[in-house]
This record gives structure tokens, C-alpha cells and sequence, in this order.
């Protein structure tokens, strides 16, 4: 139970950091979106117990800063997690590329999904694309370049938290 609660905490962190990126961004027009980050550890390395939970809580922590409806991002988060985490014992899931790439996946599919949600709100669909994409590119690179930082934090505060046992060298 620690290890889900570290991990909670440490999606909890992620969600102020991109929301404290997200507003020095606005200036540019430009949006982050983070959300294979939200599931990737969990369904790749936590232990089975609670990680799950703490993937479908993450996506509720997303659903209240974001204008969908709530349980959007929650339900798109847990398939992806269900979807990862039955394709985990066929990945080298202990390699950083490997995480980082997964992440780089999910990111994309749960942008996409989101973004057709989100897409029936706008009058002039066609017009929207353009922006979307633009943003998925800058998420794209954003999740690239700091996945292995929060793969890292997210590890070693599990064993900070004495939640899981350290591996032998």
C-alpha cells in the first residue's frame, strides 16, 4: 500500500509540473500534454498490487484540471494501463528506451483519443487540426526528454519508501 500512495505522489508532482509548464507556456500558445508519463511506470514496474489504482486515480487527478468530462482521462488511463500492462512480460521493461518509448506510444494514443473527445466542442473542426498537432509534437518532445528523469524519481522514491526490495547488482 506505501508503494501505491509514493506512486500517487509522485503523479500528483508530475501534474503540478506540467501544469506550472503549461502556464509559462501559454504565452506561445502551447499546450503540454503528459499523460503516457501518468501510466507507463505503473503498469510497466509497480508491483501488481495497487497500480492500477494509482494509474486510474492519476487519470482523475488529470480529469479536474482538464475541460472534459469528468472520468474521461481516468478511463482512457486505466485501458491503457490494462493494454501495457498485459504486454509487460513481452518487453524489456527494465531497459529506460523501453519506458521511454512505451511512454512515447501511449502519449500519442492518449492525445489523440482525448483530442476527439474534446474535438466536438469546436465549430469548425478542420480548423483545429493544425494547433492539435503542433501541441502533440512539443508533448512528444517534452515527454521524451523528461521520461527517464521521471522514471528515475518515481523508482527511487519506491525505494526511499522502503516499497519495494532493491535488486541485486
Amino acid at each position: 500500500m506505501r508503494g501505491a500512495a509514493v506512486l500517487f505522489l509522485t503523479l500528483y508532482l508530475l501534474l503540478a509540473i506540467v501544469g506550472e509548464a503549461n502556464n509559462a507556456l501559454s504565452g506561445a500558445h502551447v499546450w503540454l500534454f503528459a499523460g503516457g508519463l501518468f501510466v507507463t511506470y505503473p503498469a510497466l514496474a509497480a508491483p501488481v498490487r495497487g497500480a492500477l489504482a494509482v494509474t486510474v486515480l492519476g487519470g482523475l487527478l488529470c480529469d479536474a484540471v482538464t475541460p472534459v468530462p469528468f472520468g474521461t482521462h481516468a478511463a482512457l488511463f486505466a485501458t491503457a494501463h490494462v493494454v501495457v500492462y498485459n504486454a509487460r512480460e513481452r518487453l524489456q521493461r527494465d531497459e529506460t528506451a523501453v519506458r521511454v518509448a512505451v511512454a512515447l506510444v501511449l502519449n500519442l494514443a492518449l492525445y489523440l483519443a482525448i483530442s476527439f473527445v474534446k474535438i466536438r466542442a469546436v465549430p469548425s473542426e478542420a480548423t483545429v487540426w493544425p494547433r492539435l498537432l503542433s501541441d502533440l509534437a512539443f508533448s512528444e518532445v517534452a515527454v521524451g526528454l523528461c521520461a527517464p528523469w521521471f522514471f528515475a524519481l518515481q523508482e527511487r522514491s519506491l525505494h526511499l519508501a522502503r516499497a519495494v526490495r532493491e535488486r541485486p547488482a
